[in-house]
């Protein structure tokens, strides 16, 4: 124990060690190539910042590990692409960092500004996205002419959905993270541990996933869509049979190592969302955390960090009530009996689906950012309507299934680097 406790004091030391000092320090030797201490530090910025978790000292430490494991591999895949001359042209690279602008609500151009405000360097967002543009580049071209899918692969799937019509959906998103060596079992598990206490306190899946998650659905936040219970593996399947939309899972081990599930949503295949509810009234409680218009960026990620906690950790209207009181007493309690028909437009959808004691996303409200409750309801929400099913084709279907095993081959890819490259890890 108390090794253990003198490398993660070492590695807080390192962390927050002037930069001149980082820069000649060592974090990991990866075969010819190094990892250097500042690359370290930059990239568990950038993590921090695009997780919406606060940067504190505490925070580094728990998501270093993980930080520092994505840049061996990152450090193992241009490796492996420069040796089979596979290149990453400048305007593959701007196009992405566009859609990273987008996807944040920037204006064209306005990421250098937003960088520089949260002191991240753009060569550590420029380096990541070469990484990933470059393996997966590498896969498709190595592979991609080997991957068949079967038209008994096909009519498998097929007979399965039309089978599952009238089952419940649930819409997943998932982190994954590997296992490739017995003797790593316990790291990884320790790892997923600090990701689902940083998604617990408000961090947002999405983001953690793209940083953090080894599956090919890191770059659409970890969402794997709609899926059936038998469409997962058994494991899997069991833990989001007893979840509840909204919730996290603990680390669930299947597969090749361990997986964070997070269930967004669940419906009835076959069935079309119900409409927008219009009669009745609601008893409804809220978390409300003000924030003035004028808020900086800053601000609004602390704020918006605390809604999600609330949205994450509410089980119950008086849990609400507590932690109003406790976290955000101005503007929290109950609201009373209230008419669906006189909420905001954009109000009324969210209430008049939410079933009693489940807790909202975060919602921006007047006067801040907050979490409504629905603690009893009048009328029912209406029933969904039945519709005709409508199936993928089998073009959608043999794509989704071609994916995953293009999936599959990267990941037993990059795992056969681990396995035969010299990694030696200074922190």
């Amino acid at each position: 124990m108390g090794s253990v406790l003198y490398r993660l004091l070492c590695l807080l030391l390192l962390l927050t060690a002037p930069a001149a000092a980082q820069e000649t320090r060592i974090a990991a030797v990866v075969n010819d190539d190094i990892v250097s201490l500042a690359d370290l530090n930059d990239r568990v910025r950038l993590a921090l910042v695009q997780s919406n978790i606060e940067d504190t000292p505490e925070n580094r430490r728990r998501i270093a590990p993980q930080v520092l494991r994505g840049l061996i591999d990152e450090k193992l895949e241009l490796q492996e692409s420069k040796r089979l001359n596979v290149k990453v042209e400048e305007e593959e690279i701007a196009q992405a960092l566009r859609r990273i602008e987008q996807q944040n609500n920037l204006p064209p151009g306005g990421l250098d500004g937003y960088l520089v405000q949260r002191g991240i360097s753009k060569s550590t967002i420029v380096d990541q996205i070469t990484a990933t543009l470059a393996w997966g580049k590498l896969v498709r071209r190595r592979y991609g002419q080997q991957i068949v899918v079967r038209d008994e692969e096909i009519d498998e799937t097929l007979a399965k959905l039309k089978e599952n019509i009238g089952q419940p959906l649930s819409r997943v998103a998932e982190i994954f993270l590997g296992v490739d060596d017995p003797r790593q079992e316990e790291e990884v598990r320790r790892n997923a541990e600090r990701l689902i206490e940083q998604l617990r306190s408000g961090a947002p899946f999405p983001a953690m996933a793209q940083q953090f998650s080894q599956s090919a659905t890191a770059a659409v936040g970890g969402d794997i869509g709609w899926v059936q219970a038998a469409q997962l593996m058994p494991e899997l399947a069991e833990a989001v049979q007893r979840m509840r939309p909204g919730q996290i899972s603990p680390p669930i081990r299947a597969g090749g190592g361990f997986y964070i599930l997070y269930v967004i949503d669940r419906r009835v295949a076959g069935q079309a969302p119900a409409p927008v509810p219009t009669e009745g009234s609601v008893q409804l409680v809220q978390v409300l955390f003000q924030l003035a218009p004028n808020a900086s960026a800053q601000e609004r990620e602390r704020v918006e960090r605390a809604a999600q906690t609330v949205a994450q950790q509410a089980q119950s209207c008086d849990d609400m009530r507590r932690i109003g009181r406790e976290r955000a007493p101005q503007g929290s309690g109950d609201l009373g009996r209230v008419r669906i028909a006189d909420l905001p437009t954009e109000l009324r959808e969210v209430v008049g689906r939410l079933e009693v004691g489940t807790p909202s996303p975060p919602l921006p409200l007047r006067g801040g950012i907050g979490v409504l409750m629905v603690c009893q309801r009048d009328v029912p929400p209406p029933a969904p309507v039945a519709v005709e099913p409508v199936l993928p084709s089998r073009e959608e279907i043999a794509e989704s299934l071609g994916r995953q095993k293009l999936e599959n081959v990267a990941r037993r890819y990059l795992r056969d680097l681990r396995r035969t490259a010299f990694v030696d890890v200074r922190v």
